[in-house]
């Protein structure tokens, strides 16, 4: 190529419905002195983590702006301050399976011709909209196709021998698209937990046993006369305790402060060998002047405060208590908290209703009415898996067969 080389902007983005879930990219080259599009590129990567995504869109755009001139000047724009900093060299890249894809990307172009710019995910539109479109075609089982037309190169540069030699390199760069498509997808496959993560924060979620409000179904929250196990409930935690034994995974007991569940966490734990931490941040939701009545007692003594609540995660139960809303703020604040201190391994979690349901809510990425939706037995299990990257995996909702 004559004169000056050429330079592009590539704006990637890459997105996971789930973090692991579906997840797909997208990327655009642009001419740096026109702003013109010239490729844009998006592919469905089925389920991979958020960053696998980021990179595959990356690497998706470097080699769209490599076949378009491989001596060209690029700079990187992208919303993923982890990507930029990583690719900048200021951060470290903690997880040892996310450095291949760092590794390729650095090869796409000669050291120094690329440069990395963080950017607002306002003005990360166009590949974040290609991003969705990929994700929208995989979800209907369709292709992705551009909704624009790719711009011709320039005529001056667009010899037999420029054309062949994209030929080859865009050859090469489909291989190495599939070769990261299928590393991206064993490294976090369906279901289970991203390999390339490390070892997750598993919490092992216990609902407590019975006491004498659970079959009588009254609400019985953290502001009321905070009732014991009754007899049921207590046989409930022995046979729960017995299961967990034969498994032999749960290396930590944390306990809500209230006497249900620091009572099934004591025998759960005594079982184990193990001592009971209180967390005061998995106390159940306190339902105000509802504590200790029926759901139909409420219909008909607060009818306006009950429909207020069950329209809006903001709303209180009647007498100053607790909102869905403020409740799932401290869940995610103990989440975070016990993910830190217990990072790598197993921890059996015993606590309430609310709680749980929150957990699991936060980590499919469920709205608020979804607490409606979910059946949580006394003395059920339930799990979610935490990766060092922020992505959750649910690998167990409301498991009671050891109570059988």
């Amino acid at each position: 190529m004559t004169g000056s080389a050429r330079e592009f902007v590539v704006e990637a983005d890459g997105g996971s419905r789930g973090n692991p879930g579906p997840a797909g990219y997208g990327a655009v080259v642009l001419d740096a002195a026109t702003g013109e599009t010239l490729r844009e590129a998006a592919e469905y990567l089925g389920v991979v983590t958020n960053n696998v995504a980021e990179y595959r869109g990356l690497l998706a755009g470097l080699r769209a702006a490599r076949e378009l001139d491989p001596d060209a000047t690029v700079r990187v724009r992208m919303d993923s301050k982890l990507v930029v900093e990583q690719m900048s060299g200021r951060w470290k890249i903690k997880h040892p399976d996310m450095k291949p894809l760092a590794t390729e990307a650095a090869r796409v172009f000669p050291p120094g011709r690329v440069t990395y710019e963080w950017i607002p995910r306002a003005d990360n539109k166009h590949a974040d909209r290609l991003a969705n479109e990929a994700m929208d075609a995989g979800a209907r089982g369709e292709p992705w196709s551009p909704a624009t037309s790719t711009a011709e190169l320039d005529a001056a540069t667009a010899t037999a021998a420029t054309a062949e030699a994209g030929t080859r390199a865009a050859d090469a760069g489909t291989r190495a698209a599939e070769a990261d498509v299928r590393a991206a997808k064993a490294v976090a496959s369906s279901g289970w937990g991203p390999a390339d993560m490390g070892v997750p924060a598993t919490f092992v979620l216990l609902r407590h046993g019975e006491t004498p409000l659970t079959p009588q179904k009254r609400f019985s929250g953290s502001g009321g006369t905070d009732p014991s196990l009754s007899p049921v409930g207590r046989e409930q935690a022995e046979r729960v305790a017995e299961s967990l034994a034969r498994r032999g995974t749960i290396e930590a007991v944390v306990a809500s402060p209230l006497a249900r569940t620091r009572e099934t966490a004591g025998i759960v734990a005594a079982r184990l060998g193990l001592e009971v931490t209180v967390e005061e941040g998995l106390r159940e939701t306190d339902f105000g002047a509802w504590e200790g009545l029926t759901f139909g007692e409420v219909r008909e003594r607060y009818p306006a405060d009950l429909d207020a609540w069950l329209a809006s995660p903001d709303a209180e139960p009647t007498g100053g208590g607790e909102s869905f809303a403020a409740t799932g703020a401290r869940i995610a604040a103990t989440r975070d908290k016990l993910v830190a201190a217990y990072a790598g391994r197993t921890v059996l979690l015993v606590s309430h209703v609310t709680p749980i349901k929150t957990f699991l809510r936060l980590a499919l990425g469920a709205p608020p009415e979804s607490l409606f939706r979910m059946e949580l037995s006394a003395a059920s299990l339930s799990a979610v898996a935490y990766y060092a990257d922020g992505g959750a995996s649910v690998r167990l909702f409301n498991e009671t067969s050891h109570l059988r």
